[in-house]
Parts: structure tokens; C-alpha cells; sequence
């Protein structure tokens, strides 16, 4: 359930970002109430893998993946541009990300 529940902080995090950015500095209702909500979602579940893992390991992974998946929702979704240096960055971002998980005695699978 740990991973889960950190998975689910991810994406609800992800989505809360991507609100935040259409809520035009919370002046339209919908975005800034999609914000919020799922911000709050984001926390509560990122509490549960802070039961059984260590909180920096949680934050590396949570913001890691958020940073990818942020900069492919803009770039997809939103037409931001993205050059060779930044795709490089996320690339070692994700490349960080994996070695924690794949070879950190930290993480309990």
C-alpha cells in the first residue's frame, strides 16, 4: 500500500500543479478549487509512506516524478517548450530516482 499511496501523492500532486497554473493566480473558480482539493489529497497520502519509509527517500521520489511529469504536461498539454539542457536534467532526475529505488538499502520493498 506504500507505494500506492505515494503514487497516488504523485499524480494528485501533479494534477494540483497543473490546476494551479489554469487557476490564473486563483482567479477562476474551477482550476483554484481542483488546486486545493488536490493538494490536500497529495498530503494525505504522502503521510501514509512517511509510516515505513524515510522522508527524504519519499520527497526525492515524490518530487522527482513530479518534476518530470510537470515539464511533459506543459509541454504536451500546455505548449511550453522544452530545450536539450532541460531533457537532459530530467533525464538524470529520473536516472536519480531509479538508482534510489533500485539500489538503496533505504527503500523497503
Amino acid at each position: 500500500m506504500t507505494w500506492i499511496f505515494l503514487s497516488i501523492a504523485i499524480v494528485s500532486e501533479v494534477i494540483a500543479t497543473t490546476a494551479l497554473k489554469l487557476s490564473d493566480s486563483f482567479t477562476r473558480l474551477w482550476p483554484s478549487v481542483t488546486t486545493v482539493l488536490f493538494y490536500g489529497l497529495a498530503f494525505w497520502c504522502l503521510t501514509i509512506p512517511m509510516r515505513t519509509l524515510p522522508t527524504g527517500v519519499i520527497y526525492a521520489i515524490w518530487s522527482g516524478a513530479g518534476i518530470v511529469l510537470i515539464a511533459l504536461i506543459g509541454w504536451l498539454l500546455l505548449d511550453q517548450k522544452l530545450d536539450w539542457p532541460a531533457v537532459l536534467g530530467m533525464g538524470l532526475i529520473i536516472a536519480g530516482v531509479l538508482v534510489i529505488n533500485l539500489f538503496s538499502r533505504s527503500v523497503v520493498h
